[in-house]
């Protein structure tokens, strides 16, 4: 696993002294191999051994053996970016996009714990009503994932309209669950909308980057999804991939919890292949 990956995905786990270590790391990983430890130490205003006890806890044998482990991972990823455009046309390009995707994906699965992807899938089975909200390309999430509930007979409630989903909020009841798609997690109305929800007594679920967020801060369960890259164009794509592939997860757990959502499942697929056949 990539050092990068493997710090990003136990921040949330770390002290605030730690943090502070990994967000330079991660912000500055190109400068870190002309950074020893004392003078990382120095331009955060720590102690030393701090940083040594830093590397230690992520299974470094130490300082050094970390920075040479990130020196590898940018020399890997340099050497993919500086490929001339016809060395990367065609299979070598989608290789590529496939490899970043999977390492985002990795470490998206890597930062959600087990036991809140399982409380998610509870929360989600037991409500009455799932709400579902994002806006721009995140609607494209809840609109699958929607329709998907809908399958297994689930009552799925999504808007892409601000005004529409909070008249239907009004209609939560305890245990219902509203989850919200939000990239960066700070859109007003949607931080709104959530804080309502909560007062309704229901659970708010999110889904954003993982990155300290308002959205995120206040929610029920928070789902955090790995995708980073310094092209803004494959950043987006890797990261809609990284959501979709967290979905398909829960998916696949709430059709094989329980086998009357299963028979469900199977029969609304064949009903809707009846009605369109011609």
């Amino acid at each position: 696993m990539s050092p990068l990956v493997k710090i990003r995905s136990e921040r949330d786990r770390m002290s605030a002294v730690e943090r502070r270590i990994a967000d330079f790391i991660l912000e500055n990983a190109q400068l870190l191999r002309d950074y020893s430890s004392q003078q990382l130490a120095n331009a955060l205003g720590i102690s030393q051994s701090s940083v040594v006890k830093f590397t230690q806890k992520l299974g470094f044998r130490g300082y050094p053996d970390l920075k040479y482990s990130v020196g590898e991972a940018i020399g890997r990823s340099e050497e993919g970016a500086a490929e001339p455009p016809a060395a990367r046309a065609g299979d070598a390009l989608g290789s590529m996009l496939w490899q970043l995707k999977t390492q985002a994906e990795e470490a998206t699965r890597l930062i959600n714990r087990p036991e809140t992807m399982r409380e998610w899938v509870e929360a989600i089975a037991s409500a009455g009503k799932v709400f579902l909200i994002g806006l721009g390309e995140d609607d494209l999430h809840a609109r699958v994932f929607a329709l998907r509930l809908s399958l297994l007979g689930i009552v799925a409630i999504r808007h892409f309209d601000v005004g529409r989903m909070a008249a239907q909020v009004a209609m939560s009841a305890p245990g219902d669950v509203l989850v919200v798609f939000s990239e960066h997690g700070k859109h007003p109305a949607l931080v709104k909308i959530a804080r309502y929800f909560r007062e309704q007594r229901g659970r708010v679920v999110t889904v954003t980057r993982h990155t300290s967020n308002p959205l995120r801060a206040m929610a029920d369960i928070a789902l955090a999804v790995a995708g980073h890259d310094d092209a803004s164009y494959v950043q987006s794509l890797v990261y809609q991939s990284s959501v979709q592939q967290l979905l398909d997860t829960v998916f696949v757990h709430l059709c094989e919890g329980d086998e009357a959502r299963h028979a469900r499942l199977v029969a609304n697929l064949e009903r809707i292949q009846h009605m369109l056949e011609p």
